[in-house]
């Protein structure tokens, strides 16, 4: 899967918090780390000991990719 990191709106900020991803997705947050964890979700960024968060373009990428699966 190619994945654009341009972002698709100036003001968007280029990370989402996994509460935002969650609610962008539709899934839960565990589910999302799981699927992470499987290689079926993009992988979150750490940026503390106790604090992550998804790469935006990557999460609007593999929703995308679901939409797309669903018209093959």
């Amino acid at each position: 899967m190619e994945v654009d990191l341009t972002p698709s709106n100036d003001n968007a900020p280029r990370l989402m918090a996994p509460k935002d991803a969650a609610l962008a997705t539709s899934l839960s947050r565990p589910l999302l780390t799981l699927m992470a964890a499987a290689g079926e979700f993009p992988k979150a960024v750490r940026l503390g000991e106790r604090r992550i968060a998804y790469v935006r373009a990557e999460v609007e990428a593999w929703i995308d990719s679901r939409i797309a699966a669903r018209a093959a």
